[in-house]
């Protein structure tokens, strides 16, 4: 496997009261900027109106938009290829004809013919019941991770660790989202379920990488072994992490404005993973355990060990007993002159 990184001896677990620290901070700079600020909810949760048009020649989308902001609202747009596009705003059901006749009139300017294909109207029953789905998603998304987790390393503790870091990148996420007022879409949902699975990807890694080490060096200490594991595996999630960012940085400059949002929750969702995973879900688990691995029936390894060794001590006492017995047993023959 490649090393970016030489060998390394880090005692990450050092500075976890640090770790702690920031994260509770952050918890309450978060809920004093959703208070504050609050969220830029798109059409998707707050209910408005979507005019899908198709023109018969091609125009650019900077054209559209320029065209689209002197009407004074705010408008997404969103390209389907072929000429057409889909642009939105938040409005109400009575609405729809007002929005529909400000968009076709922001359009005439642009001398081009198009045909309007359809127009949609998302009312607030919808959008509420997006909004709960999307929270379901996201709620349940972490119980089953708890549930698997816990299954493949017999330890509901690691599970739960690794939900709370989980929980940290989610949550900081929002935060961004809070202060940038960036629109929040089912999109933007996509990214958070998708920051989900890669950030328990390097938890699992370091998980594997611990029980590994517990059988090959099950004399040291917990907290040497979670260091150990955590600087073997130092390099791979350095190197994981950055393809990842190399992409999400092309999509976030280059990509268009319908996916920048993606891959801005992307970006700072693949970074709070690799923090999370090094400055909380192994610290957790550390103090949690008070410092010592528990298997499934909550036995020290080193006890363990021993309870293997003296097992060994047993049975070769055993043999030696029995080979002794059994050349007592056996009577010399006696010699005829």
């Amino acid at each position: 496997m490649m090393n970016l990184l030489p060998k390394t001896h880090i005692d990450f677990l050092k500075y976890r009261k640090v770790y702690f620290s920031l994260f509770g901070l952050l918890l309450v700079v978060g809920c004093i900027c959703f208070f504050t600020k609050g969220f830029n909810m798109g059409i998707d949760f707050t209910g408005g109106t979507m005019v899908q048009v198709k023109f018969n020649a091609p125009v650019e989308m900077e054209q559209i938009r320029a065209a689209l902001s002197t009407t004074g609202a705010n408008s997404e747009l969103q390209s389907f290829g072929d000429n057409s596009y889909a642009i939105s705003e938040k409005s109400t059901g009575a609405e729809v004809g007002v929005v529909q006749g400000r968009i076709t009139h922001a359009l005439d300017s642009l001398n081009v013919p198009y045909t309007v294909l359809q127009t949609n109207s998302v009312g607030p029953a919808v959008g509420s019941d997006m909004t709960e789905r999307a929270l379901w998603s996201i709620l349940l998304s972490m119980v089953f991770i708890i549930i698997y987790v816990a299954f493949r390393f017999s330890n509901i503790l690691w599970g739960i660790s690794g939900v709370v870091a989980l929980f940290h990148d989610l949550f900081l996420m929002a935060v961004a989202f809070s202060i940038t007022q960036r629109e929040i879409d089912l999109v933007v949902v996509a990214a958070f379920l998708t920051v989900a699975g890669f950030s328990i990807n390097d938890t699992i890694v370091i998980f594997d990488r611990m029980r590994e080490n517990v059988r090959l060096h099950p004399k040291i200490s917990f907290g040497d072994l979670i260091n150990l594991s955590i600087n073997e595996t130092l390099s791979r999630t350095i190197i994981t992490t950055l393809t990842v960012l190399f992409a999400l940085l092309v999509l976030y400059f280059f990509g268009g404005e319908v996916i920048n949002s993606f891959a801005f929750a992307m970006l700072i969702g693949c970074i709070s993973g690799v923090y999370s995973t090094i400055a909380l879900t192994t610290p957790l688990v550390y103090t949690w355990s008070h410092g010592q691995y528990h298997d499934g029936s909550d036995k020290p390894a080193k006890k363990v060990n021993e309870a293997e060794q003296a097992a060994a001590a047993y049975y070769a006492a055993k043999r030696m007993v029995r080979n002794s017995d059994g050349n007592s047993r056996r009577r010399p023959r006696r010699k005829h002159n």
